[in-house]
């Protein structure tokens, strides 16, 4: 070693020895470590990828495993018929169903111009439905029978022959002891009018 200057394997302590220069076991062991490093992280994440894959390998083949439902068969579709119009002895569908005169007859209905009296100053009991009124009693005067009506509005009221009740045009025609008889004037689906016999019947006591 020679004077003033301290030597460490050929070359002075206080010089600054480039990469190139270091020793060629130095400079091996960098590497190594690194690729020894990437090595262990993959070891790593091939493990818990491993372990996942393996967990959902093991749900998928319990869920095979599993017996199977079973499927409700398709509803049969029945084919639709179709009907072939024959006119011979039928009525027209396209003409108007109105009541025969022998069936109006029969049943106590005239449609020959009948029409309510729009003009007519309508009773206080015509403002309620016939079902919701209620026959109570009689009274007998010297004028005639009377007929005790309840309304819905917890009123009284009486009423004899020619008197309305409902909201029908009922026009009162006899009272009994047992109900009151009237003829209401109701639409009869084709444009105009027809008469109807209804009654309202004596209410039970309990009710």
């Amino acid at each position: 070693m020679s004077r003033g200057a301290a030597r460490y394997d050929g070359l002075a302590a206080d010089a600054t020895v480039p990469y190139s220069a270091q020793p060629e076991s130095v400079m091996m062991r960098r590497p190594l470590a690194r690729i020894f490093a990437g090595v262990m992280a993959g070891l790593l994440v091939a493990g818990c990828s491993s372990d996942k894959l393996s967990d959902l390998r093991s749900y998928v083949e319990a869920e095979k495993a599993k017996p199977g439902g079973r499927v409700e068969p398709i509803p049969e579709v029945k084919p639709f018929e179709s009907f072939n119009y024959q006119s011979g002895g039928r009525k027209s569908p396209f003409e108007n169903w109105g009541l025969t005169s022998g069936l109006a007859k029969a049943s106590g209905i005239s449609s020959g111009g009948l029409h309510p009296d729009a003009n007519r100053r309508r009773e206080a009991l015509e403002a309620f439905p016939l079902d919701t009124l209620r026959m109570v009693g009689t009274l007998t005067q010297k004028n005639g029978m009377w007929a005790i009506i309840k309304a819905p509005d917890g009123l009284v009221y009486r009423v004899t022959r020619n008197n309305y009740l409902g909201q029908n045009h009922g026009h009162i025609t006899k009272i009994s002891e047992e109900k009151v008889e009237l003829v209401e004037i109701i639409p009869d689906g084709l444009g105009g009018w027809a008469e109807r016999q209804a009654s309202l019947g004596l209410a039970e006591k309990s009710q």
